[in-house]
């Protein structure tokens, strides 16, 4: 249905807050952001976003210090680390604990979600739990900026999963504590970008939530390869895998993370390749 008193047939507000998520996304809009349009930006800052890290052995340790060590070249001065999931290969306290002391050497806070490798069984996490504590589902506030952290996997599983109940259920506890003018960026292992490999069969469910919030960016894994998705201005994304050891989905082989810097409430997203050593 289109408004008449809207140029070019175009939606009225009140008609995008009561469209589906899934009928904005297709027509590339998101309501939240238009409302904040030019009220809210925060302050600016620098912050690394990294995902899939897959650690299995110290051969990928030492890689990742070098990985690591690029992210504390960057300037200006990360200030956050964004982790959208898959620390591990195989869920293990040792291989968590390791990458877990790795990214401290950043020496900048990490908001990190947990991705479908992070669990040690299809019904057991608690090495996650153990190693992260607190970490399944949160918030982070930093300059003026919100972060939300998810938890969308579904156990072990790796395609065709859907966001748990517990996860929709805290977004509904606590969205409401969340300024809807301020911006606000989603960390989730699954993407949630339309037409995304991977993608939860009920992404839209969780973003119907967001219709009325200043949603920003949305930095997600699993699907090992850079994608994006512009609905305006949100952004949804992933990226390249930052393994060792593990390959792209998308057949390039580049390994590396995003530095991403924010002005002015935009973000600008560069690519920071980390090479591999001939042979792995």
């Amino acid at each position: 249905m289109t408004n008449k008193s809207e140029p070019n047939g175009a939606l009225s507000r009140r008609e995008m807050l009561r469209a589906s998520a899934g009928s904005l996304l297709a027509l590339g809009l998101w309501p939240g952001v238009l409302r904040a349009e030019g009220e809210s930006h925060g302050e600016d800052f620098s912050f690394i976003a990294v995902n899939d890290t897959h650690y299995m052995d110290e051969k990928c340790g030492e890689w990742l210090l070098t990985a690591i060590a690029k992210m504390k070249e960057c300037s200006p001065k990360p200030e956050l680390c964004l982790m959208s999931g898959d620390y591990s290969e195989h869920g293990t306290v040792v291989e968590l604990a390791a990458t877990r002391d790795l990214f401290k050497g950043l020496a900048i806070p990490t908001c990190g979600v947990i991705g479908n490798h992070d669990w040690l069984k299809t019904d057991d996490r608690k090495p996650y739990e153990e190693v992260f504590p607190d970490r399944i589902n949160y918030r982070l506030d930093h300059r003026g900026w919100q972060f939300m952290a998810l938890d969308t996997t579904e156990g072990l599983k790796a395609n065709q999963t859907r966001i748990s109940d517990d996860t929709l259920r805290w977004v509904d506890e606590n969205l409401s504590k969340f300024d809807k003018k301020k911006p606000l960026i989603l960390i989730s292992h699954f993407p949630l970008g339309p037409k995304t490999n991977y993608r939860p069969v009920n992404a839209d469910a969780l973003l119907e939530r967001f219709k009325e919030y200043n949603l920003r960016a949305v930095f997600c894994g699993h699907f090992h390869g850079f994608t994006e998705s512009k609905l305006g201005e949100t952004v949804f994304t992933t990226d390249k895998c930052c393994s060792l050891k593990r390959s792209n989905h998308d057949t390039t082989r580049e390994k590396g993370f995003f530095f991403c810097q924010v002005r002015d409430g935009e973000i600008k997203r560069t690519f920071v390749e980390v090479p591999v050593p001939v042979g792995n």
